[in-house]
């Protein structure tokens, strides 16, 4: 009765309250990833981010598993109780816990007025055309108002199951305590049990995307090469950078930012996990660089704009499987998705090279390591922007 069907179905806006006219009554969503890179050391710890990220136990790159449950029914009896029951090689036990609470993913925003201004460069090459950057001047918006076009709005960013669009709702991580590991594998049988949903039954075939590694070298004439290694399944490759240029007495300057992109597309569903349809036809379109690549050139004007510290990252978008009961084209009771990518993040500056980070990720001290000064100047604008703490 309860045999998932394969069905390559879209995304289903979920209503709270009764559900829409032949839409499932629930929604399960799950994000599979791998990280690796900057900051990896640090992440595969104890609370949430160790739940989220698999401890790595001193490699690189981690896994990270986020799940979702929104149903448009209440709590057949008592409270809210939901229960995912993994493959063995998972190795979480014989399940993990869903809980209620919690939001849909943050809007991108700026979180607070900045100084100085923005400067815009997207495209693979060795300098950029005519008409970049594309400059903004912070002084002239509003505190807290985002510039106007600054993230890509022709990519809808799909948010899937939240608190907001289900009469009930449940996530993990949540506080069981457990976390994927370095070695934990999706492959295999997997039911969610609830008492606001129907039973969910289905057969991962995919499993966690391998890790990405990103060399730089730099060009005779200032421009730097990304160069990585294809990995499988990747159905195409996206790269960004975000720096910038420090002013008098360790006050923010310009804030530069890059993507690979052919055309001025930042943020917004870049930043999410696509679909291959989706990312076939930005690869079409030189949004999204395709699977076959293996380097990108960053121009030489966005290092000259961005002297004192450059982050990036490189995202392999990946597979994705989709079940659905009864199987189309009949009106499912419930439906559910994986979806995959891989990232990899480095940085450059601040007394830091992209050598200096690794050999931090292994433990070993920066050969060029100095105190922090930036919380209060650029280092904290940035760091807030990419969630860090800006040091």
């Amino acid at each position: 009765m309860l045999a998932a069907g394969s069905a390559m179905c879209a995304s289903i806006p979920l209503l709270s309250g009764a559900g829409a006219a032949g839409g499932p009554v629930a929604r399960y969503d799950i994000r599979a990833g791998t990280t690796s890179g900057m900051g990896m050391g640090a992440m595969g710890g104890g609370g949430m981010m160790g739940m989220m990220f698999g401890g790595g136990g001193g490699n690189n790159w981690q896994y990270e598993l986020l799940l979702r449950l929104g149903s448009s029914d209440a709590p057949a009896k008592g409270s809210p109780r939901a229960e995912h029951f993994m493959p063995p090689g998972a190795k979480l036990g014989k399940s993990v816990l869903l809980t209620g609470g919690g939001k849909g993913e943050a809007v991108d925003e700026m979180p607070e007025k900045p100084k100085g201004r923005l400067l815009l460069f997207w495209g693979c090459g060795a300098a950029t055309p005519k008409g970049q950057p594309v400059v903004i001047d912070f002084a002239k918006l509003a505190a807290g108002q985002m510039p106007p076009g600054l993230w890509s709005t022709t990519i809808l960013r799909d948010y899937g199951p939240t608190a907001e669009n289900s009469r009930t709702f449940a996530r993990w991580p949540s506080e069981d305590g457990k976390f994927v590991k370095a070695d934990s594998s999706l492959r295999g049988a997997h039911r969610v049990v609830s008492n606001y949903a129907p039973e969910i039954a289905f057969t991962a075939v995919n499993d966690f995307m391998a890790p990405l590694k990103v060399t730089s070298r730099q060009q005779a004439g200032g421009a730097t090469v990304l160069s990585w290694a294809g990995i499988p399944g990747a159905t195409g490759y996206l790269a960004s950078i975000m720096g910038g240029k420090m002013g008098p007495n360790d006050q923010m300057g310009d804030m530069v930012m890059w993507t690979s992109s052919a055309s001025r597309q930042f943020g917004g569903g870049l930043a999410d996990w696509l679909s291959p349809a989706q990312v076939a036809k930005l690869v079409a379109d030189k949004t999204v660089m395709p699977p076959s690549a293996t380097s990108c050139v960053v121009p030489v004007q966005v290092t000259q704009a961005a002297p004192d510290f450059r982050s990036g990252m490189l995202t392999a978008f990946g597979p994705e499987e989709n079940f659905a009961y009864p199987a189309r084209p009949a009106d499912p009771q419930w439906t559910a998705r994986i979806r995959h990518r891989s990232t990899t993040s480095w940085m450059d500056g601040m007394g830091m090279s992209m050598s200096d980070m690794e050999d931090a990720e292994n433990g070993a001290p920066s050969r060029n390591e100095q105190p922090c000064k930036r919380k209060g100047g650029f280092g904290g604008m940035l760091g807030g922007v990419l969630g860090g703490s800006g040091c």
